[in-house]
Formats: structure tokens, C-alpha cells, sequence
């Protein structure tokens, strides 16, 4: 069982009174739940199906073909169309709240997409402009961005920090020769690094995520070295390195622990910037291929047809409620850690 000592504590209560933080940290939860059951609200399979008896799961399960229900074809079976078949018999379907899924084009004769918001066909955002349902492309699009996000914070802070607190810690030449090494990498051309690479390769997830980490360690690079050089020369490094420490205990045990309300403080701010990253690439047209869900894609297809005003409307919200949940949260959290705020405790 895991203990938190008084101080840590303290920090916790703190943040939960902070309201404005603790409350976006809440919706910010409630959000990364819901985006990442995504298949039980947002769906064209049903989360459960009762047939002669017998009771079926789609949701996570290979596809059922439709003969299994009598509906009379070999592939995928429609589960709206069997909701419908079976509202005369005992059998039933549970289909999910948004009945549709991400990449799925729902036409209409004699009309053309984008379509606007429906709540008689469940579109409660409506369409895009080849048919696909906003809402679905919104939170699987979520879902996308924050686990990108979280990866890249945990690459870029693992990078950062070990070699930040190394260049604070060892000075000398280590750290003049790494900093003319971040001064050259930081000269280096983003947006030319991932134009010239998605004109050789379609960029993906993987590659996105490492062309991003490349140059996404400097900042916190800096704020560490500069953190270690302030905590290196305190009395309890001082005596720990006379008792025989070890360089690595000393960086590892000691002084990150130590600095760790920097590192928590600056990590709501560094996930909104990976979010927004990641959707700028996407409009631009460098980001994650088609047909993956995208709120840079959807930001895209909103610029080039401003008519459907649901469109750009609909990621314009779910963008700022976003940044603006992570900042409330990171204020909220910088508040209640900085030590420099809060020296005393009764």
C-alpha cells in the first residue's frame, strides 16, 4: 500500500480547494473515461443483442455476420437495421447512445453531405462532409490527442530531466558541450523536419510521436538544469555526498525528488501543447493519414466548407473546453505545489 507522507498530503487538500482546478480536473477525467470506453457510447456495433435465447456482445468481439440474425447477407451485420427488425418480437438490441462509428459514411438519397445536427438520426452534432458522424470522430479524435500527448510528456520528461539534471549537476564541460548541442538542435527547422518526412513516408502515430519527442525535451531540459544547479549546492546534497552517495542516488533520490513540484506544474501546460500540436499538424496536412479520426482534419474540412457551421463550431468548442480544462488544471496545481507560495505548514 502505497503511503503519501503530511507534506504531500497537505499539497492534495490544497489542490481539491482550488475549485476551479479540481472541477477541470473532474470533466478532464470524465472526458479521458468516456473516450476511452468510446466503443460502448460511440458505436455502429451494438453493446448487446438478444436473439432466440441467446445473448451477443459485439462490442469487443469479432464480427457477427449477419445470417447469424437472418438477416439475409454474409457481412457485418447492420445493427440498426436488426434494432428495427426486432422492436415486433421478443428479441432486442441495445445499440450505443451515438449509434455510429468513426469512419462510417451515412448518405442519403437525393441529398449530399455534410449534414446538420439530427437527433432523430442521432447525428447530435451532425456530419462531415463525406457523411461521417461528427460526435464519434470527436471523441475517438480525443482520444487520439491525449494518449499522444501523454506519451510524448512521458518521453520528453524522461529525456529532459536526465540529461537536465545531469548538465546542473556535473557543470564543467558536460554542460557547456550539451549546451551547444540544444543551441543547434533548437535552430533545427520543425516544420521542414516534417514536411521533408511526409515526402518520403506517410507519417503515423509512431513516427509522429518520435519526430515530436526529437526536438520536445529542450524546455524542460532547461528548467532542470537550472533547478539542480540552485539544489546542488544545499546542505542536504552537501552532507548526502559526504556520506558516499553516488552520482546516480544523488540525482535519482534526492534532487528530482525534490524538484518534483516543478516537474508536476509544468506538465497540464506541456499535454495542451502536444494536443495542440498534434492538431495543427493534422490541418496542415502533415499529421496522422486519413481516415483517422482528427480534430485537425475536421478544423480542415470546416475551413474549406464554412457553411456547415457545426463543423468548425463543434471542434472549436471541444478544442478550448480541452486547453481550457488542462490550464485550469495546471494553475490549479502550481498553486497548490509551489513551495514558494506555501512555506509554512501548520
Amino acid at each position: 500500500m502505497i503511503s503519501l507522507n503530511p507534506v504531500t498530503i497537505k499539497k492534495i487538500r490544497r489542490f481539491r480547494s482550488i475549485k476551479r482546478g479540481f472541477w477541470s480536473f473532474i470533466i478532464l477525467l470524465a472526458m479521458i473515461f468516456v473516450s476511452f470506453f468510446a466503443e460502448i457510447f460511440i458505436n455502429s456495433r451494438a453493446v448487446m443483442v438478444y436473439y432466440n435465447g441467446n445473448f451477443y456482445f459485439p462490442t469487443y468481439t469479432n464480427m457477427i455476420p449477419g445470417s447469424v440474425f437472418n438477416l439475409g447477407y454474409e457481412y457485418e451485420t447492420n445493427y440498426r437495421d436488426l434494432k428495427k427488425k426486432f422492436e415486433t418480437s421478443s428479441n432486442f438490441v441495445i445499440l450505443p447512445p451515438v449509434p455510429y462509428n468513426p469512419y462510417e459514411n451515412d448518405l442519403k438519397l437525393n441529398s449530399y453531405p455534410p449534414f446538420p445536427p439530427s437527433f432523430k438520426e442521432k447525428h447530435f452534432l451532425g456530419t462531415d462532409n463525406v457523411g461521417r458522424d461528427i460526435l464519434a470522430r470527436l471523441v475517438y479524435g480525443f482520444r487520439t490527442a491525449i494518449v499522444f500527448s501523454f506519451v510524448l510528456l512521458i518521453m520528453n520528461y524522461s529525456i529532459g530531466i536526465t540529461i537536465g539534471c545531469s548538465m546542473g549537476y556535473f557543470g564543467g564541460k558536460f554542460d557547456l558541450i550539451f549546451q551547444r548541442i540544444i543551441e543547434i538542435w533548437n535552430n533545427v527547422p520543425f516544420l521542414y523536419v516534417i514536411i521533408i518526412i511526409a515526402s518520403i513516408v506517410i507519417p503515423n502515430f509512431m513516427i509522429l510521436l518520435l519526430i515530436m519527442a526529437f526536438f520536445g525535451w529542450i524546455g524542460i531540459t532547461w528548467v532542470m538544469r537550472t533547478m539542480t544547479y540552485k539544489e546542488k549546492e544545499r546542505e542536504y546534497i552537501l552532507a548526502v555526498r559526504s556520506l558516499g552517495a553516488s552520482h546516480a542516488r544523488i540525482i535519482f533520490k534526492h534532487i528530482i525528488p525534490n524538484t518534483i513540484s516543478v516537474i508536476v506544474t509544468y506538465a497540464p501546460f506541456a499535454i495542451s501543447g502536444g494536443i495542440v500540436a498534434l492538431t495543427s499538424l493534422d490541418y496542415l496536412g502533415f499529421g496522422l493519414p486519413a481516415p483517422t479520426p482528427s480534430w485537425g482534419e475536421l478544423l480542415s474540412q470546416g475551413w474549406q466548407n464554412m457553411e456547415a457551421w457545426w463543423i468548425v463550431s463543434s471542434v472549436v468548442a471541444a478544442l478550448v473546453t480541452t486547453l481550457m480544462t488542462v490550464t485550469f488544471i495546471g494553475e490549479g496545481i502550481r498553486e497548490a505545489f509551489d513551495p514558494k507560495l506555501h512555506t509554512v505548514y501548520e
